[in-house]
C-alpha cells in the first residue's frame, strides 16, 4: 500500500471539482488541467496547482494523452484520477500512466479494452451467458453488411458508437430509408468524441427501462455491487434523471442483476469503481447487458445518497492497494435519491445547447439537497464541450418525498444568462406519469410538447416585469411616457423566447407599471429593487424576481419559471423574408460536413451539413424549396451562432 500524495485530475467541470473536493478531505494535494477556453475555469480555482494543457479544442486538449502526462510529470503528481468522459475509458491513456509511473484511479487497462469497446464486451458476455440484445457487433463496418444486419434485426434498431458511451454516436433508426444518414451521422460523432469510427446494431427494446449496477472491486479479491440506479428519462439517448433505487426492481431482480455484473467485472479482472448497464423489460422481467462503463459515472451522488458511501474516496482507497472496507451483506440501501442534471440547453428548441457567460448562479440550500457544479456566476459555459453544467441531487425518506424535494430545491436554483432546462426538470419531476414511476427510456420524447412548454414567469405579469427590468432609471426620473397631465403609455416591441414577438404598451407612474397587450392589461408595484432582485406586488400578492440584464437583453426568473427578453423597440427592421433565404447555424461550433454545393436543388427538410458542438452534431435543414446560392464555409471551419452558412434563392 502507498499512499496518494498528489493527484492529477484529467477532467474539467463538475467532475473535476468533485474529485478535489474529496481528495482534499483526504490531505491529497490537487492539479487541474485546463484549455485555453477554461483557463479561468472553476475546476482551476479549486485546484491547489494548474496547467495549460492546449487549445479549446478537445482533441488538442483533454484528450491529449501526451501533454496530460507531461503535466503530471511537470508538477510531481503521482496519481492520476480520470474522472468521466474524454480519457477515462481509453485503455491507452491507463497503459501511459502505468508507464510512467503514476497511479492510475481506475481499472486496470486490460479491463478498459475488454469493456470498452461494446463489440467486443458484448461478444465475452454473450461467451459468458449474459443475456444480450440481438445485435451485430463484429468487425465487416461497410455499409452495405450494417444495412444487411439492420434487415436481419429487424426494424427499430439502435446504431451505437463501439468505442464509448454518454450517448455519442447513437441513433435510432425506424426504417431502411433513414439507415444511410443515421450510419454517416453517427461514425461523425462516434469519430469527434472518441476518434473512432465503428458501429454496432441492436435491436431498440421498446418500452425498456436503462437500469445500471454500480460495482466496485478492490485488489483482494473482492467485488461488490452497491445496488442498482434507474436512468431511463432520457432525451436523445442521455440521462437527464436519475435516481436510486429503482421503482421497477424488486429485491430478486436487484440480487439477479447484481450478481451478473459482478461476474461480468470478475470476467475481465476488474478493478476500482465501475456501472453494468443493463435494459429491463417490465414486461417480462427481463434483463439484458448493454455495456458496462469502466469509470465512474455522472449519476454516482444517488448511489452514495442511499449507501452513505464516498465512490470517489473507495476509489483512492483501491488504488492504493487498500481493501474494500465492507462485505456484500453490508451494504445498505437507505431511502430514496434522484438527480437532475442541469444542462445549458433549450428544451423548447429541440434541446439546442446554449453558451454564454452566466451572469447569475445561484445554487439552492436545505437539508438533504445536494449540488455538484462546475460554475460560478460570471464564469463562461463554452461550446466546446459538453452541455451539463451542475447536477441537483435530494434524498428523501421514500420516492414522493426525494422527488418533492428535488422540484422545491430546482425552483430554488437560478442560473440566468444561459439558456437552460431548469423548468423542464421541473416539470418532469412534477409530471403525473413520473410521479407515478412510469419511465421508459422513451417517455420524454412520447410527452415532449408537454414537458417542454414554458411558462412566463410572473403569470400575466410577466410583460410588466420584463419592462421594469428593462429599465435602467428610477422610475420617478424617467421622461419616456411622460406628459404634463401624468403619465402616458409608450409601445415597447419585445422579442419572448425564440419566436415569439410582443407589442405592448408599457405605462410608468412612480412605482406602478402597467403592460397593456392585446386588450388585456396587468400592473405591478415595486417594492424593491437591486442589480438582480425585483420585489413587486401583483394581485395582492408580493412575489420576488431575480434578472440578469446585458444591454437589450434580460434574463427573468420567477418561483421556477424562466425566461429570456430582447428589447426590439429601436431595433431595425428585418428585410422581408431574408430569414427564409439563409441557413445559420444553430450555435457556435465546427462544421463537419457540407452536402450541397452553389446550383444543387434542395426540398424543404432536407439536409444540407451538420455542425458540431458541445459534442453533439446538429443538422442544417433547408427552411423551404430552392435553389443553393452560396455555400459560405468549409467542412473544418469554426462558426459563430447565427452565422450564415448556406445561402437558398427561388427555383
Amino acid at each position: 500500500m502507498k499512499p496518494i500524495r498528489k493527484v492529477l485530475i484529467a477532467n474539467r467541470g463538475e467532475i473535476a471539482v468533485r474529485v478535489t473536493r474529496t481528495a482534499k478531505k483526504r490531505g491529497v494535494r490537487t492539479v487541474a488541467v485546463f484549455s485555453d477556453a477554461d483557463a479561468g475555469a472553476l475546476h482551476v480555482r479549486c485546484a491547489d496547482e494548474a496547467v495549460r494543457i492546449g487549445p479549446a479544442e478537445s482533441t488538442r486538449s483533454y484528450l491529449s494523452i501526451e501533454a496530460i502526462i507531461e503535466a503530471a510529470r511537470r508538477t510531481g503528481a503521482d496519481a492520476v484520477h480520470p474522472g468521466y468522459g474524454f480519457l477515462s475509458e481509453r485503455a491507452a491513456f491507463a497503459e501511459a500512466c502505468e508507464t510512467s509511473g503514476l497511479v492510475f484511479i481506475g481499472p486496470p487497462a486490460s479491463a478498459i479494452a475488454a469493456m470498452g469497446d461494446k463489440a467486443e464486451s458484448k461478444r465475452r458476455m454473450i461467451a459468458a451467458g449474459v443475456p444480450c440484445i440481438p445485435g451485430y457487433q463484429d468487425e465487416d463496418q461497410s455499409d452495405e453488411r450494417l444495412a444487411d444486419e439492420a434487415g436481419r434485426i429487424g426494424f427499430p434498431v439502435m446504431l451505437k458508437a463501439s468505442a464509448g458511451g454518454g450517448g455519442r454516436g447513437q441513433r435510432v433508426v425506424h426504417g431502411p430509408a433513414d439507415l444511410p444518414e443515421a450510419i454517416a451521422s453517427a461514425r461523425r460523432e462516434s469519430e469527434n468524441s472518441f476518434g473512432d469510427g465503428r458501429l454496432i446494431v441492436e435491436k431498440a427494446v421498446v418500452g425498456a427501462r436503462h437500469v445500471e449496477i454500480q460495482i466496485m472491486a478492490d485488489a483482494h479479491g473482492a467485488t461488490l455491487y452497491l445496488g442498482e440506479r434507474d436512468c431511463s428519462m432520457q432525451r436523445r439517448r442521455q440521462k437527464v434523471i436519475e435516481e436510486a433505487p429503482s421503482p421497477a426492481i424488486t429485491p430478486a431482480i436487484r440480487r439477479a442483476m447484481g450478481e451478473a455484473a459482478v461476474e461480468a467485472a470478475r470476467a475481465v479482472g476488474y478493478r476500482n469503481a465501475g456501472t453494468v448497464e443493463f435494459l429491463f423489460d417490465p414486461a417480462t422481467s427481463q434483463f439484458y447487458f448493454l455495456e458496462m462503463n469502466t469509470r465512474l459515472q455522472v449519476e454516482h451522488p444517488v448511489t452514495e445518497c442511499v449507501t452513505g458511501l464516498d465512490l470517489v474516496d473507495l476509489q483512492f482507497d483501491v488504488a492504493e492497494g487498500r481493501p474494500l472496507p465492507l462485505r456484500q451483506d453490508e451494504v445498505r440501501l437507505d431511502g430514496w435519491a434522484i438527480e437532475a442534471r442541469l444542462y445549458a440547453e433549450d428544451p423548447a428548441e429541440e434541446f439546442l445547447p446554449q453558451s454564454g457567460e452566466a451572469r447569475l448562479f445561484r445554487a439552492p440550500q436545505g437539508p438533504d439537497v445536494r449540488v455538484d457544479a462546475g460554475l460560478e456566476t460570471g464564469d463562461r459555459v463554452s461550446a466546446f464541450y459538453d452541455p451539463m453544467v451542475a447536477k441537483i441531487i435530494a434524498k428523501g425518506p421514500d420516492r414522493d418525498a426525494a422527488r418533492r424535494r428535488l422540484a422545491s430545491a430546482l425552483r430554488d436554483t437560478v442560473l440566468l444568462g444561459v439558456v437552460n432546462n431548469r423548468d423542464f426538470l421541473i416539470a418532469l419531476l412534477e409530471d403525473e406519469g413520473f410521479a407515478s414511476g412510469k419511465g421508459a427510456t422513451d417517455y420524454i420524447e412520447a410527452n415532449l410538447a408537454r414537458l417542454a412548454a414554458r411558462r412566463p414567469p410572473g403569470g400575466a405579469a410577466h410583460l410588466a416585469v420584463a419592462a421594469t427590468a428593462l429599465t435602467e432609471a428610477p422610475f420617478g426620473a424617467l421622461l419616456t411616457g411622460w406628459q404634463s397631465r401624468g403619465p402616458a403609455p409608450f409601445p415597447v416591441k419585445l422579442a419572448v423566447g425564440p419566436k415569439a414577438i410582443v407589442n405592448a404598451q408599457i405605462t410608468i407612474d412612480g412605482c406602478k407599471v402597467c403592460a397593456e397587450q392585446d386588450g388585456a392589461s396587468a400592473t405591478i408595484e415595486v417594492v424593491e429593487r437591486s442589480e438582480r432582485d425585483l420585489a413587486y406586488i401583483f394581485e395582492g400578492r408580493m412575489q420576488r424576481a431575480c434578472f440578469s440584464r446585458a444591454g437589450d437583453v434580460v434574463d427573468i426568473d420567477i418561483d421556477g419559471a424562466a425566461q429570456r427578453y430582447v428589447d426590439l423597440t429601436y431595433a431595425p427592421a428585418s428585410e422581408a423574408g431574408a430569414g427564409a433565404d439563409n441557413v445559420k447555424a444553430p450555435m457556435a461550433g465546427a462544421v463537419t460536413s457540407i452536402a450541397v454545393k452553389p446550383g444543387d436543388r434542395v426540398t424543404k427538410g432536407q439536409t444540407l451539413g451538420a455542425v458540431e458542438a458541445m459534442k453533439m452534431e446538429h443538422k442544417l435543414v433547408a427552411p423551404r424549396d430552392g435553389v443553393v446560392s452560396s455555400v459560405h464555409v468549409a467542412v473544418g471551419a469554426q462558426v459563430a451562432g447565427r452565422m450564415v452558412l448556406v445561402s437558398l434563392e427561388p427555383d
